[in-house]
């Protein structure tokens, strides 16, 4: 945690693979990364979460989800005033420009293409750490 802020950070995670997110959970606790994670399992999830709960300092959102898929999801955040603010950072398996490029456009804070290895994501999330709860300041909600 900063020592210039103690609170607990929270991720929100929207990853329809649940294998996946017990991968992500594992590497935050693997890297002692102290963050709240919270789980949705599609877009829809993740707009009801959003509207409903504390909101995240941080999303992760897999594009490829079933309902409302990433895009959808990430263009609704970004066209809603009380979301908007919250930075989305899209972490998919795709390297596809097309996604790259919507995603951006959309108001994606950044675009990881999603490690495989438990290795490379556990320096992922270091780097997602130490960038936006370390250097960079988040809005307050």
């Amino acid at each position: 945690m900063d020592k210039k802020n103690k609170k607990l950070r929270r991720i929100l995670i929207a990853e329809d693979d649940r294998d996946y997110y017990l991968m992500i959970q594992e590497a935050f606790r693997t890297a002692e990364i102290p963050v709240q994670l919270d789980w949705v399992e599609d877009g829809d999830e993740c707009l009801e979460y959003l509207r409903k709960k504390i909101l995240p300092d941080l999303v992760l959102l897999d594009l490829n989800m079933p309902r409302k898929n990433g895009l959808a999801t990430l263009e609704e955040m970004k066209k809603t005033p009380a979301l908007q603010d919250i930075p989305v950072v899209v972490m998919t398996v795709s390297r596809a420009e097309s996604d790259i490029d919507s995603s951006y456009r959309l108001g994606a804070a950044s675009f990881i293409t999603k490690p495989l290895g438990f290795r490379e994501l556990i320096e992922v999330v270091k780097t997602l750490n130490h960038y936006w709860f370390k250097t960079v300041t988040l809005p307050l909600h």
